[in-house]
């Protein structure tokens, strides 16, 4: 337990009757990267906001970084930075500028602003844009400026709110390389997505649906405890195999993906590709096999239908 960055019990947030949190579970070890992945309006962000004391939790226990909050948000200042979805620096200073302020914000020394300053220009290559405004950046630029001033302090724990969901696919692949190499240095970051292949990046994952967390593991680990086998299918007419499909008990979910149907069946279903072809439907197959499970094929698993407070979603496995 001592490597536990975040704990927390029962953490839970309304907003007069509507429960954005409900009764989530954390365990957050240091040097981890750990995701939340959910649509908007799962309690991505609520999460977060509790997480760094800057939302008061209706309920439940949280320790961060061996701090109760939010009895003890003060101290957690200096020791976390929060990278806001929105881009949330000022427009009209340039780089240099922005991270002149925060460095003040954050209490550096003269020297010690100017050498952290240098260094972090150096490693988000910012250098050659230290004298442009704010404003007149790219999505990317701008991004990496947020980041820059994000751990401008070295902060043991860093939190990211869909940090790339306005960046090209290029700067959201340099961008997880930076992130790696924070983790790798010790930094235990916090980060939000909606994005599959983001999520696969991180150590761990929370799926996060209505405020309920419904699982929680490694990539690995969701994908290889799934409670459905994943049939690929091609042939004809796939549109009508989709809607016959969806409407059988066995089936989870079938989604097309180009010219074949990716279908999720129940693990009760001992040998899935038999089954298959014992339907009338199957006739319409020009080949069905059974692949690899991906981490959109984990969310769809364990999201889309909502139980009672405190059980877990059809087909989740949990």
């Amino acid at each position: 337990m001592n490597d536990l960055v975040v704990r927390t019990r029962g953490m839970t947030r309304k907003f007069g009757d509507v429960t954005a949190v409900n009764e989530v579970d954390l365990d957050i070890a240091k040097g981890t990267i750990y995701g939340f992945l959910g649509p908007n309006g799962c309690g991505k962000t609520t999460s977060m906001r509790m997480l760094t004391g800057l939302l008061t939790p209706t309920s439940g226990e949280l320790e961060v970084l061996g701090n109760t909050l939010p009895g003890e948000a003060e101290k957690l200042k200096y020791r976390i930075g929060y990278m806001t979805q929105t881009f949330s620096l000022y427009r009209d200073l340039s780089v240099k500028e922005n991270l002149q302020f925060f460095s003040k914000v954050f209490g550096l020394g003269h020297r010690e602003e100017k050498q952290r300053i240098a260094e972090l220009l150096d490693l988000y290559d910012l250098t050659d844009l230290a004298k442009q405004r704010a404003g007149s950046m790219s999505g990317g630029q701008r991004q990496r400026l947020a980041l820059a001033a994000s751990v401008l302090h070295k902060p043991d724990l860093l939190f990211l709110d869909e940090p790339t969901s306005a960046v090209d696919p290029e700067s959201r692949r340099d961008f997880w390389e930076q992130l790696f190499d924070l983790s790798d240095a010790g930094t235990t970051i916090v980060v939000s997505t909606h994005f599959m292949d983001e999520a696969e990046r991180c150590h761990r994952i929370a799926i996060m649906e209505h405020g309920h967390k419904r699982a929680d593991g490694t990539p690995a680990e969701l994908m290889a405890n799934m409670a459905t086998n994943v049939l690929e299918v091609e042939g004809k007419d796939l549109r009508t195999l989709r809607k016959e499909l969806t409407a059988l008990p066995e089936v989870r979910s079938a989604a097309q993906l180009g010219a074949r149907l990716r279908v999720l069946v129940n693990k009760e279903v001992a040998d899935p590709e038999a089954w298959f072809r014992s339907l009338p439907q199957s006739k319409e197959a020009q080949q069905v096999c059974k692949v690899r499970p991906n981490l959109e094929d984990v969310f769809v698993t364990n999201t889309g239908n909502l139980p009672e407070p405190g059980q877990p979603a059809k087909g989740s496995g949990q």
